[in-house]
C-alpha cells in the first residue's frame, strides 16, 4: 500500500537518490549526499535545480517544498560561519535549514551514474557505442566477517553485528550464513574459559556465522564481537572482497557519431537542444567529426588524459574550458564545443525527476523554474 505524502520522510528520498546516483561513485574531492536537514524531516514535495540560489530558495519556500535536490553542492569547502544571508552560499544553506527545507546534492555521483548528466548530453549529441571515459572507484570496499559462536549465543551475536553495520546486501538487511560445526581449544593455566575448564582439550558445538559489511564499519563490527561474544578470546576472521563494478558508470562519456556531422552542425544542434544562451567552439567550423567525448561542467584537460589518443576528428563537448586548456586542445587538433557550465548540466534534471517519481510516487517532484544560468548573452 502506498504511503501518504504526509508520512514520507527525507530518509526515503536519500535512499532513492542513492539508487539513482550512488554516492560511492562521486569524486573523492566532492561533497555529496544530504547536506542540510534531517532524514527524519517530512518530504512531501521535492524541487530539483542545478544551483541553490536566493530565487530558487524563495520558489521552494513559497511552493511548500520540503526538499531541494541541488545538483551543485551549496556547501563545498569548510564553512567558518553560517548565518542566513543569501549573499553567501553557506548562508543560503543556513536559510534553508531555518526554513526546515532539506538540501541534497548528487553532483559528480550524478555525472558518473547511468542516465545521469553525461549520458543525457551524450544522447543529445547522437553518439553510439557510448562508454565511460574514465572509470570510478569501487566506493566503500566490502569485507566478509566469519565468527565462531556457541549456538546459545548466536542470535545475540548476530543482532550485535547487524547493529554495527554488517549484514546489509542491497535493500536487504540482517543477511547472514550459518553453519554448524565443532570448535576445539586447550586453555593454559593463565586462561579463564567460559566453557569447560583450563588444562584440558575442550570440544564445543559452535555456529560459523558469516556476514558482509562495508570497510567503514570495521571498527564497530570488531568492537561488537569483543563486547558480545561469550568467549574470553573470540575467534573470528575478516576477508577483503573484490567489488564488481557497473562498467556503465564513470566520469565522462565517449562514443562515435551515428551520422556524419560537422563541428558547426553539432554546435548549432546542441545550442538549440540545451537552450544555451551562447556557446564557443575550438576548431574549424567545417571539421568533420568521428568521435565525441562528453564531459559536463568544466572538463579541463581530463578528456585528453582519459581518451588517448585524441586528435583530428575528435570533439570534446563540455560546459567550459579555460584559456590555456583551450590552447592545449588547439595544439592537438581536438575540436571543442563549450555550451556553458549550467547549460551542459541542466538537461539531466528531467531524467532525475523521472527516476524520483518512479521510486517515490507519493512525493511531488518538480523542476525549478527560477533556476537560471548566471551568464547572459548580449
Amino acid at each position: 500500500m502506498a504511503r501518504s505524502r504526509a508520512s514520507m520522510k527525507v530518509k526515503a528520498l536519500v535512499e532513492a537518490m542513492e539508487k539513482i546516483a550512488p554516492t560511492w561513485a562521486a569524486e573523492e574531492w566532492d561533497n555529496v549526499g544530504l547536506l542540510v536537514g534531517s532524514e527524519a524531516w517530512k518530504a512531501s514535495r521535492a524541487m530539483l535545480t542545478v544551483d541553490l540560489t536566493p530565487a530558487v530558495l524563495g520558489e521552494a519556500s513559497g511552493g511548500g517544498f520540503d526538499v531541494i535536490v541541488a545538483y551543485h553542492p551549496p556547501i563545498f569547502r569548510p564553512v567558518k560561519r553560517m548565518t542566513p544571508d543569501g549573499r553567501e552560499q553557506a548562508g543560503l544553506a543556513a536559510e534553508a535549514l531555518a526554513r526546515r527545507i532539506a538540501v541534497y546534492s548528487p553532483h559528480t555521483a550524478w555525472d558518473a551514474a547511468v542516465g545521469g548528466t553525461n549520458d543525457t548530453l551524450a544522447g543529445l549529441c547522437g553518439l553510439d557505442d557510448v562508454r565511460p571515459a574514465a572509470s570510478v572507484g569501487a566506493g566503500d570496499p566490502k569485507y566478509k566477517l566469519v565468527v565462531f559462536v556457541p549456538a546459545s549465543h548466536v542470535e545475540r551475536m548476530a543482532e550485535a553485528i547487524y547493529k554495527a553495520g554488517a549484514g546489509r546486501i542491497g535493500d536487504y538487511e540482517k543477511c547472514s550464513f550459518r553453519l554448524r560445526g565443532q570448535g576445539t581449544f586447550f586453555g593454559t593455566e593463565t586462561t579463564d574459559p567460559v566453557v569447560g575448564r583450563r588444562g584440558r582439550l575442550e570440544r564445543v558445538e559452535e555456529i560459523r556465522l558469516e556476514a558482509i559489511f562495508p570497510r567503514r564499519a570495521l571498527a564497530e563490527v570488531t568492537a561488537a564481537i569483543r563486547r558480545f561474544h561469550p568467549y574470553e578470546e573470540p575467534a573470528f576472521d575478516v576477508y577483503p572482497l573484490e567489488t564488481v563494478l557497473d562498467r556503465r558508470m564513470g566520469q565522462g562519456r565517449i562514443g562515435r557519431f551515428a551520422k556524419p556531422v560537422t563541428l558547426r552542425g553539432l554546435a548549432r544542434s546542441l545550442a538549440c537542444r540545451v537552450k544555451a544562451g551562447s556557446i564557443v567552439t575550438i576548431g574549424g567550423a567545417g571539421t568533420r567529426l568521428r568521435r565525441g567525448v562528453v564531459w559536463v561542467g568544466a572538463a579541463g584537460s581530463a578528456p585528453l588524459a582519459a581518451c588517448k589518443p585524441c586528435g583530428p576528428g575528435d570533439v570534446v563537448i563540455t560546459g567550459e574550458v579555460r584559456h590555456h586548456e583551450a590552447l592545449q586542445y588547439q595544439r592537438q587538433g581536438v575540436a571543442v564545443i563549450a555550451l556553458g557550465h549550467w547549460a551542459s548540466e541542466r538537461p539531466a534534471l528531467k531524467p532525475m525527476a523521472a527516476g524520483l517519481k518512479k521510486l517515490l510516487p507519493d512525493v511531488a517532484v518538480a523542476i525549478s523554474r527560477a533556476d537560471r544560468d548566471p551568464f547572459e548573452s548580449v
